[in-house]
């Protein structure tokens, strides 16, 4: 990402630590729930999470509900995929994949 674009995005935005949903609940919009009540009143919508490029359910999930993911290309198999949130104002500069 870079100094310029990791200060613009990241420095100020709200960070989703850690989202976990049991098996039992996965499909019920129980993960989407919480994401959306944790995330909906981010100042001027930054917000941000990070997770594992091997998390493939993880990264899915987070696109389904809009989430960009910012690194690409992330480190296939060892790396960290940043995302920022479907109403964070840097989400339309986010390259694309390659």
């Amino acid at each position: 990402m870079g100094p310029d674009r990791t200060a613009q995005w990241l420095c100020g935005s709200r960070e989703v630590g850690e989202l976990a949903v049991s098996a039992d609940a996965r499909g019920q919009g129980v993960g989407a729930g919480l994401l959306e009540r944790v995330t909906v009143d981010a100042p001027g919508g930054r917000c941000r999470l990070l997770t594992s490029v091997r998390a493939r359910d993880a990264m899915s999930f987070y696109r389904r509900l809009g989430w960009a993911q910012a690194t690409h290309p992330a480190c296939e198999d060892t790396g960290i995929a940043v995302f920022l949130g479907p109403r964070h104002p840097g989400r339309t500069a986010v390259p694309l994949p390659l």
